[in-house]
């Protein structure tokens, strides 16, 4: 199979091109393909094409043509042209005969002098095209057709293609992947280059977008480019993956220089004032393809000169862009003057520009990579290897030359390669590169990609009113990091208003809104690159509180009367009335106003200050009322000897009963007279009973009481008497101040005696912990209990408030106070802990809060499970698949539950006991025959969700499958393992019922321990521990179903290490030399033997040295012996699995005698050693799989050495880049790199030399993966 990235090899050279034809002409498509012989098919709209009056087919060698005669609107749309498993897509789109008729206008005119075009007229942003000529895209589809998806190939459908866009546009790549055989989304990533991931690099001007489409079942993944820039341009690569596929695509960005709205002559451009009398026309805007060729230019600008220009310049014929390449650059200024080109310097920049042809460079062996990445504070290297090792570099950043000081920047020098180490890398060195070497330099981009910035500190939630400040402030982890600011999912800018204000502190981030509104409730986020924070601003409508209300007062003649009252907002003023009237101050009336508390003071009460007075806030619908009564003394004119009198009004009734709030001050003034001046006592009666409330007593009976006497001149109780009164002074009144105090008054001449009830009021005790229940995605109840003591005063209602269990800023849920003793809690955030608490609240104020909650987290039941489906069915069984929800919540997944139900009843069972945790199940143990419904729910810590219900009953009855083996590709081969090594042969099948699998051997029934074989319902392995010699051999597969069967075959070869060579003997030893020969080894391993390996020892230090490797031949000739040595010689065979165990050696040295001064050489005959070319092993045919490496090998023999001469289908491949050709001991090799369909053939390899000639011949034949 091909290897993963790489496109599989197409079967055709030349694919045809999209055209467009006028109406009535003839399209002519052209395609050639690698091989002739090749069947080709034309088709249109899925149907094949045959000759006849409308088409017409021909076939010559490897070209293959198309034509479409008398052409119409019916003709346009999508063709196709197949040849093997490759597929071309192309399109035919008609114009109007009109159209058509401009372009000869634009051709030659015959005979016009110098080559002349004839002076049409071309209107603007169009091209005509002669008939049968291609469009610019040559694979899209025509426009108003239909587009068809590509075929799939891997798992993209459609892959995305080369583009071309003019710097400064956009551009987006699209690539479409089939989903409906995923159980995941695939994971995709784009590239640039090599290796420059893109996902870093999102920003601005680069985005990656991803959907899905249900209806079509497929993923659509898209990169955009905005603003395109020169460095955009090059080769960029998707990557498709999923969990047992891969598949990739290649696709390069062509970034064309704009063009302005002048005319494109040369001469003409670089004029600085254009030539009166001219006439100009706007030409194509595409004729600017990355670097420009503005020798085509010239030559079509002439069409647009007047006769005037084209006598003021020079002929049309000469072209003086080639000019001005082949000149020197001492010329340049010759030339302009010469043919009328005055914008020198724009010349200079436009020949700067021209693409160069790219030669191999003469300084470097390797160059720079096309660019590096690297994490920020990390180092990188750029690494060059020069061919001149002593040559001298400079390496440029910006253009600028890089100082080599300090340790930021180290050049090292190895031999000739040149290493530039940029330590600590930070933003500032992101840039581009050069390395310069003499007149030489090559080029790269180094990327430093930021390290992600995490949040180290989230946001609190918030609450105000309308109007007020609102501040969030977060931290992140990186200093003057950017951050964004979201409201509810959108990005928040500074508006013109200054609604919003940002403010960075260190790495402190703070978002302020000035008047917070209605409108600015909701979620904001804080958002970085390495995550988010988010918090909620809940905004009320401005209320205002009202923490103490006046009370009544009953005061004396020329008593001080205070009204006193504390709103929850102390910048509100306020109006104090009088029956209704506006109370104006004055030296005895004075108004006050201290933080949140509003006094009026009334000095030297008189009977005319009786009134109802109110408080009214400025800006709210609110009004405190209270009633200031004037207590009349009565003066009774008595004789000289008056008996004591307490002077009060209804004295001892229910209405004296004197109420004060807790912690206020309380003072009992009695008026007395008596004479002489009676003695006051006072007494307070303690109850003896139950504390609670103050209620009215239905009997004096019900309580008993202890008189305590309260006589204290001094502390929180006081008593201060004289003539006229006698006032009790308590501070700060405690609930054990309340009661029935008794003023009795005494004098020789007799006694009075009043009673004074007091009440105390305070606020209500705090409620006990609140109770958390019905915990949903976003909400909860909360449910509390009334407080122990309610203070005196019934319960008005109950605040409610919540926080973050991690922060310490609690927040109100309500303005309004709740009558109940529950509330639904709503907009909370899932997976956020929260904890909440309560307050009550009476007449006199709010309680100290509750305890807080336990702590709780909204979580929400997951979604409904999607894509169930039935995978299988049998007599007893059903097996279910399905995907996880598309929503899952912040409280995960803790399985699954099966239910199933008979067709028309009502009651669900479960499938299996708990849940489930794979999302798959095979329901067992259910009745053959029933039509059953089945759902899965999904759950989690909230519950289940809602159920995935089957659209259609399920039969259980299974479906009658014929028996398939399905072998994979590396089985079909001959199967090669080494002894000792265990086998595991998979083999997956299909078939229903189960079906019975039977492996032999060579026809018989394999037996023995060492061979298990172990068979699933969808697959059977063959498994041997450690493989023997024994082993090897045929196996058959058979696959049987009643009267069914399938069979495959296997071939298992084992192969072990070769046998030591045998018979090792030297022939002959002269001079330096010694001849060896030997004979083969006995075993070579159940395998081919790839050579021997020779060794020597000299005999006195025995130490092994080896002289050949992989030597094919049985005899050889060991040179460069030293003379007077000894000399043991060993042989080692080898194969595929390794080296012989042992070795042949020689049993006694053979001695290198040294020459004697007398000794004569015998005389021989001299022998012809000249031999003929015989090939000892020709060619074999051979069948291999196209994109795989191949070799073809053979063995020669021949003296003097022959030449060698390799050729395909009688073409000599001696200069063929493609195939290298080797020679070794006489084995000749000849290597196919990655060979396609067209590289099959009949081979022929050639030996020559003066004794004659030889050949060999194989066939190859190159396999294209299915």
């Amino acid at each position: 199979m091909p290897e993963p990235g790489k496109k599989p090899a197409s079967a055709f050279s030349k694919k045809p091109q999209s055209a467009e034809v006028a109406a009535g002409g003839t399209a002519v498509f052209e395609a050639e393909t690698e091989r002739a012989g090749l069947k080709v098919r034309w088709q249109r709209a899925g149907s094949d094409i045959s000759t006849g009056d409308k088409y017409s087919l021909a076939t010559e060698g490897t070209k293959h043509t198309l034509a479409v005669r008398d052409v119409g609107p019916a003709d346009q749309g999508p063709y196709t042209v197949i040849a093997g498993s490759s597929k071309v897509k192309f399109d035919l789109k008609v114009t109007e005969a009109e159209t058509a008729e401009i372009a000869p206008a634009a051709t030659e005119a015959p005979g016009a002098p110098g080559g002349a075009l004839a002076p049409a007229a071309e209107p603007e942003g169009s091209s005509a095209r002669p008939e049968g000529s291609s469009s610019a895209a040559p694979e899209s589809p025509a426009p108003g057709c239909p587009s068809t998806p590509d075929d799939p190939i891997g798992l993209f459908v459609m892959r995305p293609q080369d583009g071309e866009v003019t710097a400064g546009g956009s551009i987006t790549f699209s690539a479409r992947v089939a989903g409906a055989s995923l159980l995941k989304p695939p994971v995709v990533k784009w590239f640039k280059g090599k290796w420059v991931d893109l996902s870093s690099k999102v920003g601005q001007h680069l985005q990656l977008r991803d959907s899905y489409d249900r209806a079509s079942k497929a993923y659509l993944f898209e990169l955009h480019i905005t603003d395109a820039q020169p460095s955009s341009a090059g080769g960029y690569r998707c990557e498709v993956a999923t969990k047992d596929k891969f598949d990739s695509c290649n696709f390069s960005l062509t970034v064309h220089e704009a063009i302005g709205p002048g005319d494109l002559d040369l001469r003409s451009a670089f004029r600085r004032t254009s030539v009166a009398g001219g006439g100009r026309c706007t030409s194509e805007g595409h004729d600017d393809a990355g670097t420009l060729d503005f020798s085509s230019l010239l030559r079509k600008s002439s069409s647009f000169r007047t006769p005037r220009e084209a006598k003021l310049e020079a002929p049309a014929e000469e072209d003086v862009w080639e000019i001005l390449r082949q000149a020197a650059p001492s010329e340049y200024e010759r030339l302009a003057l010469q043919y009328g080109v005055t914008d020198l310097r724009g010349l200079l920049r436009r020949l700067k520009g021209i693409k160069r042809d790219e030669r191999k460079s003469a300084a470097f062996q390797r160059k720079l990579e096309p660019a590096y990445q690297v994490r920020q504070g990390r180092k990188v290297r750029l690494t060059v290897e020069l061919t001149d090792p002593d040559a001298e570099v400079k390496w440029l950043k910006n253009g600028q030359e890089i100082q080599m000081s300090g340790s930021k920047y180290i050049c090292e020098c190895a031999g000739g390669r040149r290493t530039l180490t940029i330590t600590q890398c930070s933003l500032a060195d992101d840039a581009a590169y050069q390395c310069v070497a003499g007149g030489d330099r090559c080029s790269t981009e180094l990327f430093v990609q930021e390290p992600p910035v995490l949040i180290t500190r989230a946001l609190e939630d918030q609450l105000a009113t309308v109007g007020q400040r609102v501040e969030f402030e977060g931290e992140v982890s990186e200093e003057g990091a950017a951050v964004k600011w979201l409201k509810d999912g959108v990005e928040l800018t500074r508006e013109e208003t200054f609604k919003y204000r940002f403010k960075k502190d260190g790495r402190r981030h703070h978002l302020i809104i000035h008047e917070a509104t209605l409108e600015d409730a909701g979620h904001y986020a804080l958002r970085a690159s390495g995550g988010q924070a988010l918090a909620e601003l809940i905004v009320q409508e401005k209320k205002l509180e009202v923490y103490q209300s006046i009370a009544d007062l009953t005061v004396g003649a020329r008593d001080q009367a205070v009204f006193k009252c504390e709103v929850s907002d102390e910048n509100v003023r306020g109006v104090w009335l009088r029956n209704g009237k506006e109370l104006v101050p004055d030296g005895r009336i004075k108004a006050s106003h201290i933080g949140r508390v509003h006094k009026l003071t009334i000095d030297d009460v008189t009977p005319a200050d009786e009134a109802d007075y109110s408080f009214v806030p400025e800006g709210f619908a609110c009004n405190l009322s209270a009633k200031l009564h004037f207590m009349e003394v009565k003066i009774d004119f008595v004789p000289r000897q008056e008996p004591p009198k307490i002077h009060l009004d209804c004295p001892g009734r229910s209405p004296d009963t004197i109420v004060v709030v807790a912690g206020n001050k309380l003072r009992l003034d009695v008026p007395i007279s008596g004479d002489p001046a009676p003695t006051v006592i006072w007494q307070k009666s303690l109850t003896q009973g139950k504390k609670g409330p103050a209620r009215e007593a239905p009997g004096d009976d019900e309580w008993v009481f202890d008189k305590k006497l309260l006589c204290e001149t001094e502390g929180r109780v006081r008593v201060e008497t004289t003539k006229e009164r006698s006032v009790l002074t308590v501070a700060g009144a405690e609930k054990e101040d309340e009661g029935v105090y008794t003023v009795t008054v005494k004098n020789p001449v007799g006694e009075d005696q009043v009673n004074l009830t007091v009440k105390v009021i305070d606020v209500p005790d705090a409620p006990a912990a609140p109770l958390i229940s019905d915990v949903g995605e976003d909400s909860c109840t909360v449910r509390w209990e009334p407080p122990a003591h309610d203070g005196g005063q019934p319960v008005l209602g109950y605040i409610l408030e919540r926080k973050k269990k991690k922060s310490y800023r609690w927040m109100r849920l309500n303005f309004d106070l709740l009558r109940g003793l529950s509330h639904e809690a709503r907009r909370m955030i899932e997976g956020v802990a929260y904890e909440m608490r309560v307050y009550a609240v009476n007449a006199v104020g709010m309680s100290r809060p509750s305890p807080a909650s336990r702590a709780f987290m909204p979580i929400g039941p997951p979604g409904e499970p999607t894509h169930l489906a039935v995978e299988d069915v049998t007599d007893t069984t059903v097996s279910l698949k399905w995907r996880s929800p598309e929503r899952v919540g912040a409280g995960g997944l803790d399985g699954y539950s099966v239910e199933y139900q008979r067709e028309g009843c009502s009651e669900w069972v479960e499938a299996v006991r708990g849940l489930t945790e794979r999302p798959a199940l095979l329901v067992k143990d259910l009745p053959t025959g029933a039509r059953l419904l089945f759902r899965v729910r999904a759950h989690n810590v909230a519950g289940p969700g809602a159920p995935a219900t089957t659209v259609e009953p399920v039969t259980v009855q299974e479906i009658l499958q014929r028996p398939r083996l399905q072998l994979p590709r590396h089985l079909r081969q001959t199967i090669q393992r080494k002894v000792g090594e265990p086998v595991n042969l998979l083999i997956p099948f299909q078939g229903k019922p189960r079906p019975q699998v039977t492996w032999t051997k060579e026809g018989q029934p394999l037996a023995g321990e060492e061979v298990t074989i172990r068979t699933s319902p969808t697959d059977t392995i063959l498994f041997i521990r450690a493989a023997r010699r024994a082993h090897s051999g045929t196996y058959q597969v058979a696959l049987r179903i009643d009267s069914m069967e399938d069979r495959t075959t296997l071939v298992l070869q084992v192969v072990d290490k070769p046998s030591p060579p045998q018979d090792i003997r030297v022939t002959e030893a002269w001079g330096f030399n010694v001849a060896l020969e030997w004979k083969p080894p006995q075993d070579l391993g159940n395998t081919e033997l790839w050579g021997y390996t020779v060794q020597k020892a000299d005999s006195r230090s025995m130490e092994w040295f080896t002289v050949l490797e992989h030597y094919r031949r049985t005899h050889c000739v060991v040179s460069e012996l030293v003379v007077g040595n000894g000399y043991y010689f060993r042989v080692f065979s080898h194969n595929m699995v390794g080296p012989s165990d042992g070795a042949a050696a020689t049993r006694e040295p053979v001695l290198i005698a040294r020459p004697g001064g007398a000794y004569e050489p015998p005389s021989h005959k001299a022998l012809d050693f000249d031999e003929a070319p015989r090939f000892t092993r020709p060619l074999v045919d051979r069948s291999v799989i196209a994109g795989y490496n191949a070799a073809l090998c053979c063995a020669v023999r021949a003296s003097p050495k022959p030449k060698i001469s390799w050729f395909k289908n009688g073409m000599d491949l001696g200069g063929d880049a493609r195939f290298r050709m080797f020679s070794k001991q006489g084995v000749l090799t000849l290597e196919i790199r990655k060979p396609c369909p067209f590289d099959g053939g009949v081979y022929v390899c050639r030996a020559t030399n003066p004794q004659g000639e030889a050949q060999c011949q194989c066939r190859l034949e190159v396999r294209v993966p299915q």
